[in-house]
């Protein structure tokens, strides 16, 4: 069954990244290293326990796609193969190939309103070490 099966983070551009990060973790208690900020949850990942990542973006990043995109919203799905094949199937236009890291797999789509959406098959153990390292 093709679906979102969580939010795997929300990212967004910002002018000074380290000053944002500052700001966030004065007034809001959000701490955030290289990578950003893992809020740790267990409630439907695959291993019993998942994080999702918090972290702005230099404002000249070309990650999230056109450059007036502000945010991107990353979802967590279960099998990315078969769903990028569905997609394509039902006309959705997928950004690039599909990239695979030791934290997961990663495709991007656009959305009804030219909206670069990132998909993310996750591994969630070695990023969770990843970030206590």
């Amino acid at each position: 069954m093709k679906k979102a099966i969580g939010i795997g983070g929300v990212f967004f551009k910002c002018k000074d990244t380290t000053a944002t990060k500052a700001w966030y973790e004065k007034h809001l208690g959000i701490p955030a290293g290289d990578y950003g900020h893992l809020f740790q949850w267990s409630q439907g990942a695959p291993s019993g326990e998942g994080t999702t990542t918090w972290s702005p973006f230099k404002e000249a990043t070309d990650y999230f796609g056109a450059p007036e995109q502000q945010f991107m919203i990353n979802y967590r799905v279960a099998d990315l193969a078969a769903l990028l094949a569905a997609l394509r199937g039902e006309g959705v236009e997928v950004v690039g190939d599909m990239q695979e890291f030791e934290y997961g797999k990663f495709a991007w789509v656009v959305d009804c309103d030219g909206r670069r959406v990132e998909l993310w098959e996750a591994v969630d153990q070695p990023l969770v070490d990843h970030e206590s390292a």
